[in-house]
């Protein structure tokens, strides 16, 4: 893994998306976010809609079980979605992040770390289903459709924090 900025805290505003939400095991899950993205760029550009950074939006993670996932992209204003594809809101809030290339799972494993070492509390909960985080994904800033090879993607990690500062 090779990290090109962070781990930091970043402030983000509450930012338009659509996307696809469904459930799928954690075994199979990147392929079914390939497919996912696929389905959202034939919907988002068929309809001219302008968009920016696709993203992955874990929900609730549960290694063992179903993983909640979402995949989407960030929209400059609310886009009325139509059924699979709806429209929702990433929301605002401090974020730890971390821009890094390669190895997500290692990279997830860094930026959690760290902010354990900070003292910074992570917005989630744990339940019998998983952990349910407020808001965690990776924002592909490499278009995957002009890089094929996904050890190559430039990606940004966040987790919104439950604390606040001061």
């Amino acid at each position: 893994m090779e990290i090109i900025d962070g781990p930091t805290i970043t402030t983000k505003p509450d930012r338009h998306c659509v996307g696809i939400r469904l459930v799928t095991p954690f075994r199979g899950m990147f392929a079914v976010r390939d497919r996912l993205m696929g389905e959202l760029y034939s919907w988002v550009d068929g309809r001219g809609v302008a968009y920016g950074h696709t993203f992955f939006r874990l929900h609730v993670v549960d290694m063992d079980g179903p993983m909640d996932v979402e995949v989407g992209v960030v929209t400059g204003e609310a886009v009325q979605g139509d059924g699979r594809i709806r429209a929702g809101v990433l929301p605002a809030g401090r974020y730890a992040t971390m821009t890094y290339v390669n190895h997500g799972r290692r990279a997830n494993g860094t930026l959690r770390d760290w902010a354990h070492r900070e003292g910074l509390t992570l917005d989630r909960t744990e339940s019998p289903a998983g952990e349910h985080f407020g808001c965690r994904y990776e924002a592909y800033l490499t278009d995957p459709r002009s890089e094929r090879l996904k050890t190559r993607w430039r990606t940004e990690l966040a987790i919104r924090l439950a604390d606040e500062p001061g």
